[in-house]
């Protein structure tokens, strides 16, 4: 046993983060690492640059931004990433590559889940063809992972939105008990939260089927002693509904009440119009949020205006189990409140005793004695460490990792004795069946509709729309199409799609790329009806979830995806936040002193020069129209000067072919536009002389696209560390770095000859 003893290394090395940093391998499985965690991505990247043996592999069904910085990447068919880690573990059993000490002492249940594993993934050839990928490529991945002794697996919400997502975690843990890497530097598994303080959230029991501290609600033990500490006879004593269920509980009307908090439902849930009809039914909704408007606000009936990040203090947890004091930096604006005290005056109110908060300490310090309440180390959430801090040592605590038990011991990194939080103290294997997804395609739905992020964007867009520069590299909502079937559909890239499910219906912008597989589309998640008409994605996202966590299956659901004819296209770029009430088709988005509206429809106006007047205000002193139109009303140009100012610009055609929107957008910067300009507003193209920026590559320093190329070409920069020595693209956050190289290599190809 002394040699296992030092096989697993000290408890006091840290963790997490640094051991992506220290793998040779790091395997990144379901996580777009590039745009949702873009600082921990250049991390990688630079530890990848110093250290040159560091491999990394994608396993995702999208060529994502990600992908950069592979060395391999398995572009597996979705749902099936269950069949390859199962395969992973059936070839590393046949290479010997077991660490037998570690299964036979710290483990238990090997031999059914191999059993298991083999009858659904017998070899790497059937793995390789249910999966979609080249068998030499998934043999490459199967050595690398054998070969290389640290392998850190990061797994995120393209694992875990799936109705096996549980499964699927399991299936790569199962791999890493297997080869006994785990608990020790640059190894593990490793699920990355979508989102911030997530595991703060699990901490304090934030789900329906959790008591705080870690603790089970169907664990006799744990709801007897959280009753104890709380001094009452009325815990809960079975799950409460998970989110989708609650939704549909509320529009049965057996939810009667219901309080939201940070969130925005209407956008963000699956079948998200089912979820619509829930909160126009609910007898008494009551939201908590730092907005004045969102989607879910227009439905409720008590409005709370609780605290912005900014203006919050207390505690966060990151993925890493590290807990850092948030202190507030901004005041807290008009009756804006924090969520501790707004929960503890309406608990106190309804006379529930013990409510009578008086600061996040106070809290704190009950947080921390619920942890150590009875816990002889058998529980992994334990900070009994900090309790009775006074204020002054709450408000100056340093970032510290948990477990911190009453005696002062601290562990950065848990397993690392071999010991795991079971009845056993033995790691379970878990035998893993691999299921497809709930809903299959068909001949009415035949593509699989996959959900994510956009580089610039977070969640429903209530905060990051706000922002010009955030919203300035993905002005409009979109659809990604692999080439094979835009041509079969005749979708063009550029125009308008109508798109459809079983749940809902939504009209995106075209683009079509081969990031994504034949029979494979991709969306993002962010816009809500207050940024366009028809695009809320979640509204196309099928109900069905994981049985376990509750999960729903965001990353697959059956569509079907056709062009969308407008009788006539157009944008709108003004200083008013209008309401193109007549389009059938419109978005918009915040750039700089201006809104930018894309727009279309399916009737004509019968005077484009009245409607134009309507929308953009042609009452102002000194305002000055210059138009441009045809008798059949097909084409119409206008521009609206206010004292020389620029105001307003509308261009409409009978096609998506219209020009540039960057120039123009340039223009409302100025205090006047010069007669050349003016001569050039309603061609939208800049005169002879004048550079025209391209769209925005990089939101950080408002870099476009063609001042990159024309560096490139004029300058000779021939990598993205030249181009941002010269422009700076890609020098801040660096979530723009792969799409500069994908310029770079766009033009050595000719594209922008």
């Amino acid at each position: 046993m002394a040699a296992h003893k030092r096989a697993f290394g000290s408890d006091t090395v840290p963790t997490c983060y640094e051991d992506l940093e220290q793998a040779d391998l790091l395997v990144l499985t379901g996580s777009n690492l590039a745009w949702c965690h873009p600082v921990l991505y250049q991390r990688v990247l630079a530890a990848k640059k110093a250290r040159p043996q560091m491999r990394v592999v994608v396993i995702d069904p999208r060529k994502t931004a990600t992908c950069d910085a592979a060395d391999l990447h398995l572009q597996v068919q979705s749902g099936t990433d269950s069949v390859l880690f199962n395969g992973l573990l059936v070839w590393l059993r046949d290479q010997h590559r077991m660490d037998e000490l570690f299964v036979r002492h710290q483990t238990q249940g090997v031999e059914e889940t191999l059993r298991i594993a083999e009858w659904y993934s017998p070899s790497p050839r059937a793995v390789a063809e249910h999966c979609g990928v080249d068998e030499q490529d998934l043999l490459t991945y199967f050595n690398w992972f054998a070969d290389t002794e640290q392998v850190v697996t990061v797994f995120s919400q393209g694992i875990n939105q799936s109705t096996s997502g549980v499964d699927k975690g399991n299936a790569i843990i199962n791999c890493h008990l297997f080869t006994g890497r785990i608990g020790r530097p640059g190894m593990g598994p490793f699920s990355i939260t979508g989102q911030p303080n997530a595991m703060g959230g699990r901490e304090v029991g934030g789900l329906a089927n959790q008591l705080a501290s870690h603790m089970e609600l169907d664990d006799p033990l744990h709801h007897e002693l959280v009753s104890r500490f709380w001094q009452t006879a009325k815990l809960a004593d079975k799950p409460g509904l998970k989110a989708v269920d609650m939704f549909r509980a509320v529009e049965q009307g057996r939810i009667k009440a219901l309080w939201v908090m940070g969130t925005n439902p209407a956008v963000s849930m699956p079948d998200a119009n089912q979820v619509k009809r829930a909160l126009a039914r609910c007898e008494c909704l009551v939201v908590s949020d730092c907005v004045a408007e969102n989607d879910t606000l227009r439905y409720a009936h008590i409005k709370l205006p609780a605290q912005a990040w900014g203006e919050k203090d207390g505690t966060v947890t990151n993925s890493e189990r590290r807990i850092s004091r948030q202190r507030c930096f901004l005041p807290s604006p008009g009756m804006a409140k924090p969520d501790w005290w707004i929960l503890s005056q309406v608990g106190a109110r309804l006379g529930f005793p013990g409510m009578d908060y008086d600061s996040p300490a106070q809290i704190f310090d009950e947080h921390a004695r619920l942890s150590g309440f009875e816990n002889h180390g058998d529980r992994d959430f334990d900070i009994s460490g900090l309790i009775g801090l006074d204020q002054p040592a709450y408000d100056g605590l340093a970032p510290v990792q948990w477990p911190i038990a009453a005696n002062g011991q601290s562990k950065a990194r848990l397993f690392g004795n071999g010991r795991f939080y079971t009845r056993s103290q033995r790691a379970n294997f878990l035998p893993v069946t691999p299921r497809p997804p709930a809903i299959h395609t068909d001949e009415a739905y035949p593509l699989v509709l996959n959900t994510g992020r956009v580089r610039d964007h977070w969640h429903t867009m209530t905060r990051t729309a706000k922002s010009p520069r955030l919203s300035a590299h993905d002005t409009e909502p979109f659809i990604v199409v692999n080439p094979y079937d835009a041509e079969a559909l005749s979708l063009e890239a550029g125009a308008l799609a109508a798109v459809s499910s079983h749940w809902g219906e939504a009209i995106l912008r075209t683009r079509v790329c081969d990031s994504v597989l034949p029979g494979d589309v991709f969306a993002p998640i962010h816009w809500s009806d207050q940024y366009a008409s028809a695009a809320r994605v979640d509204s196309l996202v099928n109900d069905k979830v994981d049985l376990i966590s509750g999960q729903p299956e965001f990353k697959h659901t059956p569509v079907r995806v056709i062009p969308y004819r407008a009788a006539w296209y157009g944008f709108m770029l003004t200083r008013r936040d209008i309401k193109p009430r007549r389009a059938s088709y419109w978005s918009k988005a915040r750039r700089e002193g201006l809104w930018h509206y894309e727009v279309a429809g399916e009737q004509r106006p019968d005077n484009w020069a009245a409607r134009a007047r309507q929308l953009l205000c042609s009452d102002e002193p000194g305002a000055e129209w210059r138009e441009l139109y045809d008798s059949t009303q097909s084409n119409y140009r206008a521009a609206r000067l206010v004292n020389g100012r620029l105001d307003a610009v509308i261009i409409i055609g009978p096609t998506p072919e219209l020009p540039p929107r960057d120039w123009l957008v340039e223009l409302f910067k100025l205090d006047k536009v010069d007669e050349k300009a003016r001569s050039r507003l309603l061609r939208g193209t800049p005169p002879k002389g004048q550079d025209d920026a391209g769209r925005v590559v990089c939101a950080c320093f408002s870099v476009g696209l063609n001042t990159i190329v024309k560096g490139i070409r004029e300058q000779r920069l021939g990598s993205a560390e030249a181009i941002g020595q010269a422009l700076n693209a890609g020098t801040n956050c660096g979530s723009c770095v792969p799409e500069l190289k994908r310029i770079l290599a766009e033009f050595a190809a000719g594209a922008y000859d």
